[in-house]
């Protein structure tokens, strides 16, 4: 089974400068010490971005680029592997989720919170536990690989800095643990996918968090000029400040302008339920779209991914409310809009 690996940057492949951590170990030759005796030497083959990024700087043009290559190795390789910073890897194993769901072959993403030449660094352990989940024969799409944890590339969100357990999955199962065997969960079903899908590019996707004692004034300004759809970050299950004066008009006339407002939690674990109490009951009302169990991180590319598709208007609504990737947990009794 040939593995094929992309680097894209992050702190894995990062060396020490006088400017701080920038990618430039040799991480080709590293891998080939790091496999060599294994059954996997001489298995993977490698590419790198030709400029390594750290992934704070990601943008919706990296993740073109990362199907892009992907695509371009497809035929030649049975999986497939993406070495990626952990700041955002999140928000990629969760675009990388919707435009792959007709690739075929597993993707495994995963990263380092300590570079590869630092003793006792994360680095070797997410290798290679991303090159055997990979190649196990029992992932189907994207998945990432971190701190002994195999997660589901669109369930994903960073907990941690410096945890070497760093990420989790907070609404559904590991996919995955590692041990003597991996102990591994039957993966959710019910994902449509989504035929040929239209590349990434950028799109003006504004993410707001509410705190006690926003006004109206400050969110309109916020909201000035309009951008293409917000993700209004809200309390518990998906409740404003109702009593805060021209708070809810503001949002309802953001809605009935054409920008859609997807309401998540700002819980790490949650589940929307727009209208559930009444402060949240004015936006269900207005038409927001409940987040129901995405994460942040699933959410905001979700949006990205669904404008890039040319969608807008009640479209764009209905295909929030599917599953398209395994990012969310369908329940016929509770719509996403009210």
């Amino acid at each position: 089974m040939r593995t094929h690996i992309l680097y894209t940057g992050g702190t894995l492949g990062m060396v020490e400068t006088p400017q701080g951590l920038a990618p430039g170990a040799d991480l080709a030759g590293w891998l080939d010490r790091l496999l060599d005796g294994t059954e996997m030497a001489g298995t993977v083959e490698m590419t790198s971005f030709e400029h390594l990024i750290d992934s704070s700087n990601a943008t919706p043009d990296d993740w073109r680029a990362i199907v892009e290559d992907l695509w371009a190795h497809h035929d030649s390789a049975d999986a497939f592997v993406v070495l990626h910073g952990t700041d955002t890897m999140a928000y990629t194993s969760a675009a990388l989720s919707y435009a792959l769901t007709g690739f075929g072959k597993p993707v495994v993403m995963t990263g380092a919170q300590y570079p590869l030449g630092v003793v006792g660094t994360d680095a070797a352990p997410n290798v290679t536990g991303a090159l055997r989940a990979a190649t196990s024969g029992k992932v189907g799409g994207v998945a990432v690989f971190f701190g002994h944890k195999l997660l589901a590339g669109a369930r994903v969100t960073k907990t941690s800095s410096w945890s070497y357990q760093g990420f989790d999955s907070p609404a559904v199962p590991a996919l995955a643990l590692t041990g003597a065997p991996w102990q591994w969960t039957p993966p959710a079903e019910g994902a449509t996918g989504w035929p040929d899908p239209a590349p990434y590019r950028r799109h003006d996707v504004l993410v707001l968090d509410l705190v006690p004692g926003v006004t109206a004034a400050r969110l309109a300004a916020a909201l000035d000029p309009p951008p293409e759809a917000v993700v209004l970050r809200a309390f518990g299950t998906g409740n404003v400040p109702s009593e805060e004066p021209g708070l809810t008009d503001l949002l309802a006339r953001t809605i009935a302008s054409g920008v859609p407002i997807a309401v998540a939690s700002q819980c790490v674990q949650a589940e929307v339920l727009l209208g559930h109490y009444e402060a949240g009951y004015a936006l269900a009302q207005s038409g927001a779209i409940g987040a129901h169990d995405m994460t942040l991180e699933a959410l905001y590319a979700k949006l990205v991914f669904l404008l890039c598709q040319g969608l807008s208007g009640a479209g764009l609504v209905e295909a929030m409310g599917r599953n398209i990737a395994g990012e969310l947990t369908t329940d016929p009794d509770q719509p996403l809009t009210q």
